[in-house]
């Protein structure tokens, strides 16, 4: 019986061993991202990848300010391996010494992106995976939209919601509205005197894109700007809505990855952003409308097209801010809107 025992926990010791290795070995990546639209992450991008690479993935969420002081308060010891942010967010985060250049030599898909996004900032630091447009959604039986001005015409103006300065939206269409009034300065104070102007006039100045939906129903707006991601519900009502191509162009935005500096994990990182940025996976999410493909090679049906910002004459038509230009003058933009606008 003694040998037995003996015998029996020499076994269950090897076993505990054995896994304790296997535990060892197992792979982990762990990742920052937006908290938007994680089902169907999970199931077109992060259980695919796990059973390819063996490995797991942890996923934390939050919004851009609080994922970066993140990763600002844990510099000197990084938790988070990779993440996905704003270009501004990425030049920021290069700035503070947070990341790392992207060996885009290890990314397999890279030729594939739109020029727009092989190096968004210019430094590379950051790829771009999906990008946006923002233009004015706007009820076409009751105005015709040309420019980005007309949204202040005596005639329009009443009608229509314009997005905070707070809001991903709010600088970009003040800066084409800049465009149109030939004052397109960085500092924005040509246009966002003009808005000033109209400021009784304008219904609203919405936080929420999906403010916008309802008041579009109750007939209280006729026009908006929003990002191209916002549309697909204004599909849904039974208006006359269009999406407007004014002659001063499109603006919008792009999303990136970036390479958490001092990461032990970095070629599971760029695994996992040339995983992200394959044909197959950019077709799945952009046929669920979850992201516009930053992948030129990504062909969807027409009805998908329509709601997702798309093809290479769009992505090239896009007239960025800078992000050198967001980060060193936001704080004047929101203080000028403040002291004008008073919202």
């Amino acid at each position: 019986m003694k040998l037995q025992a003996v015998l029996a926990s020499a076994t269950a010791l090897t076993l505990g061993l054995g896994l304790g290795s296997a535990q060892a070995q197992e792979k982990t990546l762990t990742i920052s991202v937006y908290a938007f639209a994680q089902d169907e992450y999970k199931k077109m991008l992060y259980d695919p990848f796990e059973a390819q690479c063996g490995c797991k993935l942890v996923v934390e969420t939050g919004n851009s300010v609080e994922r970066l002081a993140k990763m600002e308060a844990n510099k000197a010891n990084p938790v988070i391996d990779m993440a996905v942010i704003s270009m501004a967010d990425a030049l920021q985060a290069s700035r503070a010494g947070l990341i790392d250049a992207i060996d885009t030599a290890k990314l397999t898909n890279f030729d594939k992106l739109y020029d727009i996004a092989k190096d968004p900032n210019g430094d590379g630091m950051s790829v771009g995976y999906t990008f946006y447009a923002t233009s004015i959604v706007y009820r076409t039986d009751k105005m015709q939209i040309d420019s980005w001005a007309d949204l202040l015409k005596p005639e329009y103006v009443p009608h229509v919601a314009f997005p905070n300065i707070t809001t991903n939206q709010g600088p970009p269409a003040l800066f084409m509205l800049g465009e149109a009034l030939g004052q397109n300065t960085p500092d924005l104070k040509a246009a966002i005197e003009a808005v000033a102007e109209k400021k009784d006039d304008i219904v609203t100045f919405y936080v929420k894109s999906s403010q916008l939906v309802q008041l579009m129903q109750q007939e209280e707006i006729w026009a908006a700007p929003i990002g191209r991601f916002s549309w697909a519900p204004f599909t849904k009502l039974d208006l006359p809505l269009g999406w407007a191509t004014p002659k001063e162009g499109q603006t919008g935005g792009m999303n990136v990855m970036v390479l958490t500096k001092g990461t032990k994990n970095a070629d599971l990182a760029l695994q996992f952003m040339d995983y992200w940025l394959s044909t197959e996976v950019q077709t799945k999410l952009a046929e669920a409308l979850v992201d516009s493909p930053a992948n030129s090679e990504v062909v969807v049906p027409d009805e998908v097209a329509d709601n997702i910002t798309y093809g290479e004459e769009t992505a090239s038509s896009l007239k960025l801010i800078p992000s050198a230009v967001a980060l060193d003058n936001r704080d004047g933009w929101l203080a000028e809107w403040n002291a004008k606008v008073g919202q």
